[in-house]
Formats: C-alpha cells, sequence, structure tokens
C-alpha cells in the first residue's frame, strides 16, 4: 500500500525545492553525457594517432609511451586505440606551467610541508630516528 503524505508548505519553500530538483536533475544529465564519447570523438589506431600527434611520433616511440603508461591507450586484442578526447587532454596536461601557476602550487604545497615537518629537527633526520624516511 502506497503512503501519500500532505504538508503544508510556504510558496517560498516550494519553488525553492522545486528548482534544487531541477538543478539537481540537469547536473546528473550533464554528467551521464560527459561519460559518453561525443559524436565528434573517434577512435585512431597507431598511424592515425601518428599523424594526429603534432610532434609526429615514430610508432616505436608511441609503443615506449604505452609501455611506460604515459599515454591514454585502449586495447582490443593485439590492437591499440586511442581516444580522440583522451589525447587531447593528455595533450594538454604537458602544457609548460606560467610562473603565476607555479607561485600557486607552491604556495599550495607549503602549509602541508609545514604540518608534516612539525616538531621534526634536521638532527633527527639526521639520525635517521624516522627511519630515514618522510
Amino acid at each position: 500500500m502506497e503512503k501519500t503524505v500532505f504538508i503544508s508548505l510556504p510558496i517560498e519553500d516550494l519553488q525553492t525545492v522545486i528548482i534544487d530538483c531541477v538543478n539537481s536533475c540537469l547536473k546528473n544529465n550533464k554528467q551521464m553525457h560527459n561519460e559518453q564519447p561525443t559524436e565528434t570523438d573517434r577512435w585512431f589506431n597507431l598511424n592515425e594517432l601518428c599523424n594526429y600527434h603534432p610532434d609526429k611520433p615514430t610508432k616505436p616511440t608511441v609503443y615506449g609511451w604505452v609501455n611506460a603508461g604515459l599515454i591514454p591507450v585502449h586495447k582490443g586484442g593485439k590492437k591499440l586505440r586511442f581516444l580522440k578526447s583522451e589525447i587531447d587532454n593528455w595533450l594538454k596536461q604537458g602544457k609548460k606551467k606560467t610562473f603565476a601557476e607555479i607561485q600557486q602550487q607552491a604556495e599550495n604545497w607549503q602549509p602541508k610541508k609545514r604540518e608534516l615537518f612539525k616538531g621534526i629537527s634536521l638532527k633527527d633526520i639526521g639520525q635517521k630516528k624516522y627511519g630515514g624516511k618522510l
């Protein structure tokens, strides 16, 4: 048997609940679409990847990247396949950071390290009191 609940809710609260539900549905729908390859996305074989990559690497170079786990790859049997969107993202990750980005990264890093090294002296490190590993 279904349970039905009736509540008294001011119109402003009802509007807020409806807006929150719609936003949640839109967010979930967007996430579902982002997980699937887009229509413009395509698969590259090894030759196509070598031609697409800006540096025009040789096949042995790409095999080396695959073996080292440096490049996103999908294996189908013995064939290597590369998704264009993943290759594009991988290429963008290799971009040189600006001075401002490096400075921000250093500022984010320092508080974490200060906490890690809090209460540890250089003498303790020299005596390998902490197993020589930090």
